[in-house]
């Protein structure tokens, strides 16, 4: 729709005495408005205080032709809203600079303004101000290097301009006034001076900055004065804003301050007569509120949720799945809506109000805004107010992760359960300042609070010893439990998944014993969903807030791979998803660190040795890893190889002969996937697949490869072949691949050597690692192993099925279609195993009921029947196909 602007100066000389009056004072800039010369005024505008020496009259003059142009250019469509905002925000910067200037200029002759800061904060800090908003800004001064006469000491001469500076921007003179200052924002502002030392500043953010304050800082940016000290200010307390292991009590100071908006609110809840806008019910502090609550909790793991703009901070939520993309949607429209709603407000006589007038003031108002009155003008606003306000409440009742209510073991233990007389008394002893987390009063209250509770789900785990045992290591590595104990009595659900996971699965509890930050991961929201794709994890694991050195990037990987391994891991106790979904997942996050790895490594190892021209590391990918269905506890099966000529050299200031370079590079590789960090380690990587096995050189050249594949690979090689997948290197370089692994599988084979083969290896395999336990689905006779037996010999010997999903093979191989149903009953029962019955026992009840559902089974003794009836029917194939019988155990 194109721009109105005469009708927009009409209803302004019409409904707003304040935009009539500067119409008249400024017939140029009504001139060129009239003609729809919006960027001209604007210009014009800018530049109305130029000629004028006095500083607070040369902004104040400003400041009124620029409202005109903006005002006009908003109701005419011609400037929207982020670009009359923005304006508005650059301005205030440019108003707070230059007093910040003629501050210190009137006390020390011809001095810049090094050593004062100023901090933009709210709606300026993110460039969201509005017609008559006040500026809160945070003045900070550096004693070094701040102007001064001798005589004054650093600290008065900070005051002095400081009480300047409100005095230039505030007083209302005959020219009006150009911001209301608001330094409430700074700390401790009740009884701290209005200019604070940079170190002072430091330390309160450091050390007792409340939550409310960290909020404050999301939209905070060095605007005015020197702004290097500003920019390197804010960079020095970043952490301390955005903290990676999350703050329990600052999830719950979150929580109240959500509910204490509410709370304060006066006046109607819903858009009549005297409803806020800004502070009603669904109205633009709601809207900002939501976001930065997000934030707060969740962009200290992630660096792209740090946005100072309301909208781009939604939309950024949406993109990680922190939120829906139609909450995005609607509380961003909403939010623009609102905002020009609040500007149209402003107009009429320049009041820094946000309340709906009555009577013939509201229908007024309402034609501004171009409705034909104040009723139409309400129905509009509710359309903006009603969505804001149902996603709101749902942000106060979000105090309680979401478990699904059919789990089997959600449900609170037994009242009956109870600990033995042992584990009670050393449940006594937590509270006898052993422990550094339970020795104040304070912290013994919070406890007490949540030990009904904890008891219970400790006296109901399958080994309360064990159970008991993991929550000391927990107590003993936290470094405060006051503000878990808090959150875990606040929110039961969170409550439960910790239980859960110290009680049900011992690799879990383990993780969170060796890592208690790894609970962090279930307060998201996004807790039980499955990650996104291979390219969304490994972007996120490029992003290092620490720094971009080779060990933050490692620090990085294991980060977003240890808490996403450790969120599916709860997944899976929860059934909260088919496991061979989470073992797809699995897969993922391992190939995206696969990928993350090998990116920081050949970095590094550039910069020493540089590049291989025409040459690069590829990683193959075997078993489960090239199959795409991992567990909790796989290894990675992998074969490094290079493209490229072996006689070349690297381009570096150290140079390597190709085959040395990505024989070092894959070492290293190795070392970023395997080798323990601060954040500990990642996976365990075996490369005796490779060519030669654990003899042969750790990466060789695709045309090594291929040679040794043909001539002298054993048929136990080709098997492992047939689950073969590369994982990285160019589009190029992984056809050559497929095109080697295609090449080698589709040979024609001696049948009988083939099964002679692979009925020998299976023999010794079946000698030297006997199955573990009664739930060993991968290594029992009738079990994986043989079923991937069958299927590769299949593969091998007739050509056909050569995939290296399991699944997609079975389809393919008209002999074994009907294994299909026990692949899948099998693999669940594996990938569940691995946490919930790691010995392959018998477990509990609470365990066997999850590993029921897991399956799609009524109950644990009809899994068991049905793992006994898929295993006799992988049996009876091997009878057809081999001749020979398996004995079932």
């Amino acid at each position: 729709m194109s721009a109105d602007w005469s009708g927009a100066i009409e209803r302004a000389r019409a409904h707003a005495p304040f935009l009539a009056r500067g119409l008249e004072k400024h017939a140029e800039l009504a001139a060129l408005l009239g003609n729809g010369d919006g960027d001209r005024a604007l210009t014009r505008a800018k530049a109305a205080g130029e000629s004028i020496e006095d500083t607070g009259l040369a902004l104040r003059r400003e400041k009124r032709a620029l409202g005109l142009v903006l005002a006009i250019g908003d109701l005419a469509g011609g400037f929207d809203l982020a670009k009359v905002m923005r304006e508005l925000s650059l301005f205030a910067d440019r108003a707070l600079h230059r007093a910040i200037e003629a501050a210190i200029a009137r006390r020390v002759e011809g001095a810049e303004a090094d050593g004062m800061i100023g901090l933009a904060l709210g709606k300026h800090g993110a460039g969201e101000l509005n017609y008559s908003s006040d500026i809160d800004p945070i003045l900070l001064y550096d004693p070094q290097t701040l102007p001064r006469r001798e005589r004054d000491e650093p600290g008065e001469a900070a005051q002095r301009y400081a009480r300047e500076v409100v005095r230039l921007l505030s007083d209302v003179t005959s020219e009006g006034y150009v911001f209301r200052v608001d330094l409430r924002l700074r700390p401790a502002s009740e009884v701290s001076p209005l200019a604070i030392p940079l170190d002072a500043a430091i330390t309160h953010y450091e050390s007792s900055a409340l939550a409310w304050e960290r909020a404050a800082f999301i939209r905070a940016r060095a605007c005015a004065g020197d702004i290097a000290a500003g920019e390197a200010f804010l960079d020095h307390i970043r952490p301390f804003v955005w903290r990676r292991s999350l703050d329990f009590g600052a999830i719950d100071e979150v929580r109240r301050l959500t509910h204490r908006i509410r709370d304060k609110q006066s006046g109607p809840i819903a858009p009549e007569p005297g409803y806020n806008v800004k502070l009603g019910r669904g109205g633009i502090r709601e809207v900002e509120f939501f976001a930065q609550t997000h934030q707060l909790i969740h962009g200290g793991r992630d660096p792209t949720l740090r946005h100072k703009h309301t909208r781009a901070a939604l939309d950024a939520l949406a993109a990680t799945g922190r939120i829906g993309a139609d909450d995005a949607a609607a509380l961003g429209a909403s939010y623009d809506g609102l905002r020009r709603i609040e500007h149209r407000l402003q107009m009429v006589t320049d009041q820094q109000t946000h309340s709906i007038p009555t009577g013939e003031a509201l229908d007024n108002v309402a034609r501004l805004d171009g409705f034909d009155d104040g009723a139409a003008w309400l129905e509009h606003i509710t359309s903006l107010t009603a969505p804001v306000a149902e996603r709101y409440d749902a942000l106060l009742a979000e105090d309680e992760v979401s478990v699904p209510a059919d789990s089997p073991h959600v449900e609170a233990p037994a009242r009956s359960a109870q600990l033995s007389p042992e584990l009670k008394a050393r449940v006594g002893e937590w509270t006898d300042g052993r422990y550094a987390p339970l020795r104040s009063p304070a912290a013994n209250s919070a406890f007490e609070a949540i030990r009904p509770t904890l008891l219970e789900s400790l006296a109901a785990s399958p080994e309360p010893e064990r159970a008991v045992a993991r929550w000391e290591t927990l107590l003993s590595r936290l470094p405060t439990a006051i503000n878990l104990f808090r959150l875990l009595e606040a929110r039961p659900g969170l409550m439960q998944l910790l239980a859960d996971c110290l009680t049900l699965a011992p690799p879990l509890a383990d993780a969170i014993a060796r890592n208690p930050a790894l609970v962090d991961a279930l307060i998201d929201r996004s807790a039980l969903d499955l990650p996104g794709s291979r390219e969304e994890l490994a972007e996120a694991m490029r992003r290092s807030e620490r720094g971009d050195t080779y060990e933050d990037r490692l620090d990085r990987i294991r980060i977003v791979t240890g808490e996403t391994r450790f969120a599916l891991g709860v997944q899976l106790i929860e059934a909260a998803h088919d496991p061979l979904d989470i073992a797809a997942a699995l897969c993922r996050v391992a190939e995206a660190a696969m990928e993350s790895a090998q990116e920081a490594a050949e970095k590094e190892f550039a910069n020493k040795h540089g590049r291989i021209a025409n040459g690069e590391l590829l990683v193959l990918g075997l078993g489960r890893l090239g199959g795409g269905l991992l567990t909790y506890a796989s290894d990675l099966d992998i074969v490094y190889l290079f493209t490229g000529s072996h006689e070349t050299e690297s381009d570096g200031d150290r140079p390597l002969g190709a085959t040395l370079y990505f024989n070092r590079l894959a070492q290293r590789v190795s070392a970023a996937l395997s080798v323990p960090t601060a954040e500990g380690a990642l996976y365990e990587v075996d490369t005796r697949l490779r060519p030669q096995g654990a003899q042969g050189p750790l990466a060789v050249s695709l045309d090594s490869f291929e040679r040794y594949q043909k001539e002298d690979a054993w048929t136990w090689e080709h098997m492992a072949l047939t689950r073969a997948r590369a994982l990285t290197g160019s589009e190029e370089a992984r056809a050559k691949v497929e095109a080697i692994l295609s090449d080698v599988l589709c040979r024609e084979r001696d049948e009988a050597k083939l099964k002679t083969d692979l009925l020998k290896m299976r023999g010794e395999m079946a000698e030297h690692k006997p199955a573990k336990g009664p739930l060993d689905a991968k290594l029992l006779r009738g079990g994986l192993v043989d079923l991937e037996f069958l299927v590769h010999f299949l593969q091998l010997r007739d050509r056909e099925g050569l995939s290296a999903n399991l699944e997609e093979a079975l389809a393919a191989l008209p002999q074994l279609e009907d294994l299909q149903t026990a692949h899948a009953l099998m693999t669940r029962l594996l990938v569940g195993t691995r946490l919930l019955a790691p010995d392959l026992a018998i477990p509990g009840e609470a365990p066997q009921a999850i590993l029921a559902r897991l399956c799609e089974a009524e109950d644990f003794a009809a899994l068991t029947a049905r793992f006994t009836e898929a295993r006799q029917q992988v049996a009876a194939r091997w009878q057809d196909i081999f001749g020979e019988t398996l004995e079932l155990d």
